[in-house]
């Protein structure tokens, strides 16, 4: 009897150790980065098959973590932030362009609630207010970071518009309740980037959390600080598309800032650092990739406006440098941040831990968008829509089918009656999973 109790008791211990080695696995307080370039398509980055553009730091980050290949975005900016912020498909909480109801709880409020340091900087656009136009009238409550979960924040468009202060040179950025004095020699990127290096420093000690939804490469197409013409106030502020290179270049740059700051604070290893589009690339920008020229389609559901790259860097966890190619959506950033901090998912999505970790997952086979910009704008509310596709096959809510292998651009339905058998079966899965949404209001 004494044996079998010990050899008893033996077997809880053990039990007990697996258990909490599972749960350290993934919970040591992991300090957590989500980066997010505002506009800019898959086929920005040169290890996704640029010949455009040179994206050194996030092509290392990816060498060294994981490239996702199939990440579906909103179309459209707002959309996309409510979106990853709350982790819900847009039906359930999107009401209107520019805004984020303060009934809302974001991946910060989990964050914050379980014992973080969390800093928003960069681009806000979530104060607007309902109006009849597209004028882009937005509220003057400078506390809203802080309803959502955020500590600290350092912004541009947060109580005032892109009309009344730039994001680029002579930036208008508030930073915890002011207004930062402007300053002629001032680049915006810079100031919210060295914001997210000081943050850094300041809780090296605590876990934390940095939501940086960037502000490049968004238009206006200007000169950055390495360019030659940043050097003449005359020519600053010049517009052509032309800089777009500028501008990708130099957004990879200020992903290397914040990389070298967590080395040289030593915190790199433990450090969960994502980067993501928040969707396709302006539709004025052609890029010359490996398989041909691609012109961005922000706005649109076709691939090149919802297709983003992704990049997850974890070099204490992600041990084995792979290309993950099964279909992650918006909402799997909430439900991977509850994930790792061990709290119940209230989102939509799917967490990725497991992919991190190296673990089987079954992949998501299908992907799905409920998109309505509501902007009060007559072009964008024509290109709402709502689709459900897997890799070869798209099919919209208005019974619009399209193999996308063969059509990217979507310019040939497939007409029923030359549907092969598979395709048919294709067609009825997808058509299953859109029942899962709402049909869209009338124009």
């Amino acid at each position: 009897m004494k044996k079998y109790l010990i050899l008893k008791s033996l077997i809880i211990i053990l039990f007990i150790v697996i258990n909490c080695q599972n749960k350290n696995e993934i919970n040591q307080k992991p300090n957590v980065i989500l980066i997010m370039a505002d506009d800019i398509g898959f086929e920005c980055l040169s290890i996704n098959g640029s010949k455009s553009y040179k994206t050194p730091i996030l092509d290392s980050l990816a060498k060294n973590g994981i490239n996702f290949t199939k990440v579906i975005s909103q179309p459209l900016c707002t959309p996309s932030r409510v979106k990853i912020m709350t982790g819900k498909y847009n039906f359930r909480n999107y009401e209107y362009f520019t805004y984020l109801n303060s009934n809302q709880k974001t991946f910060a409020n989990l964050f914050r609630e379980n014992g973080y340091k969390t800093a928003i900087i960069g681009k806000w656009q979530l104060n607007g207010i309902k109006v009849k136009s597209i004028s882009n009238k937005i509220s003057q409550d400078n506390q809203r970071p802080y309803k959502f979960g955020f500590d600290e924040y350092c912004l541009w468009q947060l109580t005032k518009t892109k009309e009344q202060g730039e994001r680029f040179a002579n930036p208008l950025i508030e930073q915890n309740g002011r207004f930062l004095p402007r300053d002629e020699k001032a680049y915006g990127p810079d100031i919210v980037s060295e914001y997210a290096v000081n943050f850094i420093k300041r809780n090296k000690d605590n876990p934390f959390f940095i939501y940086y939804p960037m502000l490049l490469v968004h238009s206006p197409f200007v000169p950055t600080p390495d360019s030659p013409e940043w050097k003449s106030l005359d020519t600053r502020s010049e517009r052509n598309s032309k800089y777009f290179v500028d501008m990708v270049n130099y957004m990879d740059k200020i992903v290397g800032k914040i990389v070298d700051e967590l080395k040289d604070q030593g915190l790199a290893e433990n450090t969960l650092l994502l980067f993501v589009g928040d969707n396709g690339t302006n539709v004025n920008i052609i890029s010359k990739t490996k398989n041909g020229l691609i012109r961005g389609g922000k706005g649109n559901t076709i691939t090149h406006g919802v297709s983003v790259p992704m990049i997850a860097s974890w070099p204490s966890k992600i041990k084995n440098h792979k290309t993950y190619t099964g279909f992650v959506d918006f909402n799997d950033f909430y439900a991977t941040f509850s994930d790792i901090l061990q709290v119940d998912d209230q989102s939509d999505g799917k967490s990725l831990v497991n992919v991190f970790l190296d673990k089987e997952i079954e992949q998501r086979d299908v992907a799905s968008i409920y998109y309505d910009p509501v902007s009060f704008n007559p072009v964008t509310s024509k290109l709402r829509n709502v689709f459900s596709q897997n890799q070869k096959y798209k099919l919209y809510q208005n019974g619009d089918f399209y193999n996308i292998e063969e059509d990217i651009l979507e310019t040939k339905p497939l007409n029923e009656k030359s549907l092969t058998s598979k395709e048919k079966i294709i067609k009825a899965k997808l058509a299953f999973e859109l029942k899962k949404f709402p049909q869209l209001p009338d124009n």
